[in-house]
């Protein structure tokens, strides 16, 4: 059992999250003068959009949305932050108070020193794939997470450090602290906003696709990676053999609306990142061909459907079908074998590259934060809105809240609009107790 320190604080609220949905709800207690710690399981805030390239229907830089919210979030005074943390054992004290307890884990890195150099980064031997490029490439096993992060501290990997001592040496900050443990702080506050996101679905659950096997099918995320402006290449290529590709398929519905993976809901996002990808795809590459297999396309959105047309119109084509199997040929190029819905045939197309829509899925872990206490989940695990058309962030719990795709799937400005809810009636309810 690792060693720990404590230190106890109180709050007025708690904030799970630091993705897009978390950091809003903590900025907006915040500005309405309510003290928020902010728990956040990454080693920056951020989320998941803070990796993203644009944002559909409008074509807006991700990053450029969310680098200053997750700023204005880090330099508030009235919000602690907690990174690379988790909370455990939510518990309600009583009408007017609940505790936890805050696990923040060490980077072995002193947060207050380290100048974001990347001098230990240089200086380290030990390469080992990078999770935050979803494995194309490699990092360092003393890392900087990525170039935007927040905060830009170094973490040094302990299952993969060889305990060299050459981050230590080329530290002239003198950060690196081998020494650190896990510092374990009780918390006290009168509310809590879960916004825990989702998890995405893991492909290697459809065999028939051949991810991993495959080396040329890839998930919308690793494609994602490479089309952003800290992408880990130049363009645009294939894992097996660095090749630029003249043709991509996207195989939507990839763990969505599948009752034999576990999933049979719709992911509400699949399509229109697919479209957004394909767009981008066709400026990066001008010259290649883009298909995209789809059982129907839920473009439902504000702008959603003109946005869909001005793909067909940019010469995407869209084929409805399912995808029964990817088999890779000796090149690399696969064979997408499909039924071509519209002319009632089994058909087989080739393409250099095939890219998975996979869908999301409910963070799982949610109920374990609050043992003793009935946080109820939906048939599909995500958390129950008790009152969906009334109170959408009301939950099972008095004093317990949720906020963005931790109730369910929704696009970017669903996850904004619900954490705007989430702190509106979090604040209403702080109030009632005084």
């Amino acid at each position: 059992m690792p060693e720990t320190t404590v230190i106890k604080k109180q709050y007025d609220a708690l904030v799970i999250g630091g993705g897009i949905a978390g950091g809003e709800a903590a900025l907006n207690l915040a500005n309405m003068g309510f003290s928020v710690v902010l728990v956040e399981k990454d080693l920056s805030l951020g989320g998941k959009m803070i990796h993203l390239s644009k944002v559909f229907p409008t074509l807006d830089c991700a990053a450029c949305i969310t680098t200053p919210k997750v700023s204005e979030t880090a330099r508030h005074p009235n919000i602690k932050i907690y990174t690379y943390s988790e909370v455990k054992n939510i518990k309600k004290q009583s009408d007017k108070l609940f505790t936890a307890t805050v696990f923040k884990k060490p980077r072995y890195v002193n947060e207050d020193i380290c100048t974001g150099c990347e001098d230990c980064e240089n200086a380290c031997p030990v390469i080992v794939e990078d999770q935050y490029q979803h494995d194309l490439v490699g990092r360092k096993a003393v890392y900087i997470p990525f170039s935007i992060a927040n905060p830009r501290v170094a973490n040094i990997d302990m299952d993969n450090c060889i305990l060299c001592g050459a981050c230590e040496k080329a530290c002239l900050a003198e950060a690196i602290d081998f020494t650190q443990v896990i510092q374990e702080i009780p918390i006290e506050f009168k509310a809590v906003i879960v916004a825990t996101g989702y998890d995405m679905f893991d492909p290697k659950k459809l065999p028939n696709y051949g991810f991993e096997q495959n080396k040329n099918v890839v998930t919308a995320i690793q494609m994602e990676r490479q089309l952003v402006p800290t992408r880990p290449f130049n363009s645009v290529l294939r894992p097996k053999d660095g090749k630029m590709p003249n043709n991509i398929a996207y195989v939507l519905c990839a763990g969505s609306r599948d009752e034999t993976v576990g999933n049979p809901i719709c992911s509400q996002i699949c399509c229109m990142y697919s479209i957004k990808q394909a767009q981008l795809i066709m400026g990066a590459l001008p010259m290649a061909d883009v298909t995209i297999y789809y059982l129907h396309i839920r473009a439902f959105g504000k702008g959603f459907n003109e946005f869909y047309q001005q793909a067909r119109s940019m010469g995407v084509d869209f084929v409805k079908g399912k995808v029964a199997k990817i088999t890779e040929k000796e090149n690399g190029n696969l064979i997408v074998r499909f039924e071509d819905v519209y002319k009632g045939k089994v058909k087989e197309a080739e393409h250099d590259l095939v890219v998975l829509s996979t869908g999301i899925l409910a963070n799982k872990g949610i109920v374990e934060l609050f043992p003793g206490l009935n946080l109820e989940t939906d048939p599909f695990n995500y958390v129950k809105q008790v009152k969906e058309l009334e109170n959408p962030s009301q939950t099972s719990i008095p004093g317990v809240f949720v906020a963005g795709t931790a109730s369910g799937p929704m696009d970017i400005p669903d996850s904004i609009l619900s954490a705007g809810a989430a702190s509106s009636e979090t604040a209403s309810y702080i109030r009632r107790l005084s």
